[in-house]
């Protein structure tokens, strides 16, 4: 028994979790060609320990996949569609920025902004769809706090539109950086 017990030790302190680019390969997922800015800005900026992503939108080249709102145009499912595509490309400019989406140490802070006609409720199963792929890449431990806006209108006529606040590490000009008294 002893040795078992000795294997079990050693099997645990071999044992590292897979990191974020491993998971996207074994999830069979490939990121998209990160998009292009649509206006006068840039899709990244970081300071510090802290990297900002522009709204992203579900779009691929140049153009929006997904138009119309959530309850009079597209349904849920397409909403859905929408949000994941959205947080496929906030992986793509992150990878971009970063090198690797291994250096992403946790999800601080998603917002989702829903485009919805009437009285639809259900922003919080479209947002879902971003939550889940990112909980998928990056593991629950890093999931972030959430806010979901359901709006009128978004940056062309897209029904979702994505804000992400990651912390990483090695972050560039630390200055004025709080760091938490757990670190």
């Amino acid at each position: 028994m002893k040795t078992n017990s000795k294997e079990q030790v050693e099997t645990r302190e071999d044992f590292r979790p897979a990191g974020a680019e491993q998971r996207l390969k074994e999830l069979g997922t490939k990121l998209p060609a990160p998009p292009e800015p649509f206006g006068t800005y840039v899709e990244a900026v970081q300071t510090g320990n802290l990297l900002f992503l522009s709204g992203m939108l579900p779009t691929e080249g140049h153009a929006a996949k997904f138009i119309g709102r959530v309850g009079a145009e597209l349904d849920v499912e397409a909403g859905r569609g929408a949000a994941q595509l959205a947080a496929l490309n906030a992986l793509a400019v992150a990878r971009q920025h970063l090198g690797s989406l291994d250096k992403v140490t946790r999800i601080v802070r998603l917002g989702v902004s829903v485009a919805t006609s009437g009285d639809v409720r259900d922003q919080p199963k479209v947002a879902d769809a971003a939550s889940e792929l990112l909980q998928d890449v990056f593991g629950k431990d890093k999931s972030p706090c959430r806010l979901v806006y359901g709006v009128a209108s978004l940056p062309l006529g897209t029904p979702v539109e994505l804000e992400i606040i990651f912390e990483v590490a090695g972050g560039k000009g630390a200055t004025g950086v709080v760091r938490s008294p757990r670190q």
